[in-house]
């Protein structure tokens, strides 16, 4: 199948900065969509970030100029470049994918994947 890989999670000081990342492996056809959201105690997962295949993003308009995504499309792997964190960052990042991928000898289905999680914790 497909299996993502998260990585760059930690523990950073008010005003820090981290790097994400996210690497897709297995049988994918395609990436068209890859993104970020985050999950903070107690609350829902929302999102951060999305990139197409083609660079077009889409931010939550709160972290709008402090985070930025990008992607590798060659090594199908994501980015989070997050700066200036704040301690409401606070909280685990999952990795998001949609695309295809070979389900079969001669079949493609549908792929809609989510990563295990990164922790990021921002405290003083």
């Amino acid at each position: 199948q497909v299996q993502l890989v998260e990585s760059g999670g930690g523990l950073v000081q008010p005003g820090g900065s981290l790097r994400l990342s996210c690497a897709a492996s297995g049988n994918i056809f395609n990436i068209n969509i890859m993104g970020w959201y985050r999950q903070a105690p107690g609350k829902q997962r929302e999102l951060v970030a999305t990139i197409t295949s083609g660079g077009s993003t889409n931010y939550a308009d709160s972290l709008k100029g402090r985070f930025t995504i990008s992607r590798d499309n060659a090594k199908n792997t994501v980015y989070l470049q997050m700066n200036g964190l704040k301690p409401e960052d606070t909280a685990v990042y999952y990795c998001k994918v949609y695309g295809r991928y070979y389900s079969g000898s001669y079949s493609i289905g549908a792929l809609d994947a989510w990563g295990q999680g990164t922790l990021v914790t921002v405290s003083s």
